[in-house]
């Protein structure tokens, strides 16, 4: 792994990379409250497969460049961001692959730049419409999603999230994946990047800027690039019913559900990594089914 720093977008990113600068680009996007450190397991599956890996510490996270506003956390600017990496790889297309809060700006760089996507890869969020949809009307995902609602409270939550330098994240992790999923020395990288000046704002701004900030209109909202959408079915935050939902509003597109939680890649990073690599064409990048 090769780590550099990319300027996208009026922001310098820290990215992580692996595999031949020949093969094809594939763009790895972490979720809350994660880093390019929540990929770990499948970056060296997918750069001995032939790809070329860029997986970025998005805005406001770890070592990469933390705006201060909340609306310079908005969907349509993280979009511009993953636009802005696939230019400096100096690539026209890149298979976009997102968990959490990265699988949200993947769905919507597909939806904004499909010419700028050769194929979408999700993992346990849906389309952000459907996600939209659920949680304004649907009680149980109402409840899910608690705590959005509480990230809109002013300081409160950096307190508590910067407490002890992030053991109640560390709590929420460990509480919400199987048992064994995240050792201490796991634990351990990632305090590290939540303890970095302005970390903890930052990531909540995302939250913050979903409800201010909302994305400008398009004109459709299907995704027309092949899509592949990994679900683990006991996720404690996000309801199974909206996997097929958002598959719904794919031209060309499937769903796999695992028998995980929320945590997918880590809990089954052999079979993750091999659904990316056949989603987006193992060695030379042709397609496979």
């Amino acid at each position: 792994m090769t780590h550099t720093f990319v300027e996208t977008n009026g922001v310098r990113l820290h990215v992580v990379q692996a595999g031949p600068e020949t093969g094809p680009l594939v763009v790895l996007l972490h979720g809350f409250p994660e880093f390019w450190y929540g990929w770990k397991a499948q970056i060296d599956t997918l750069a001995e497969a032939g790809f070329w890996v860029w997986a970025p510490d998005q805005r406001g996270y770890n070592l990469s460049d933390k705006p201060r506003n909340v609306a310079d956390y908005a969907l349509d600017t993280l979009v511009s961001d993953v636009i802005g990496l696939i230019d400096a790889a100096d690539r026209q297309k890149a298979v976009v692959v997102g968990h959490d809060w990265g699988a949200a700006v993947a769905w919507w760089t597909a939806v904004s730049y499909p010419e700028r996507v050769d194929r979408l890869v999700a993992l346990n969020v849906p389309h952000p419409v459907v996600m939209q949809r659920f949680a304004r009307r649907d009680p149980g995902q109402l409840r899910r999603s608690w705590y959005i609602g509480f990230f809109q409270v002013p300081w409160l939550p950096e307190k508590l999230l910067s407490w002890q330098k992030g053991r109640l994240l560390a709590r929420v992790l460990r509480s919400s994946s199987e048992p064994g999923t995240f050792s201490d020395a796991d634990l351990e990288h990632y305090q590290t990047a939540w303890n970095q000046p302005g970390a903890v704002r930052s990531m909540i701004n995302w939250y913050r800027a979903a409800i201010r900030d909302p994305t400008s209109r398009r004109s459709s909202i299907r995704v027309t690039v092949p899509t592949l959408l990994i679900w683990g079915v006991m996720d404690q935050f996000l309801k199974r019913d909206m996997a097929q939902a958002s598959i719904d509003l794919c031209d060309d597109g499937r769903v796999v559900f695992l028998p995980t939680t929320h945590w997918v890649q880590h809990e089954q990073p052999e079979r993750v990594g091999e659904l990316i690599k056949e989603e987006g064409g193992e060695e030379k990048g042709t397609s496979s089914c």
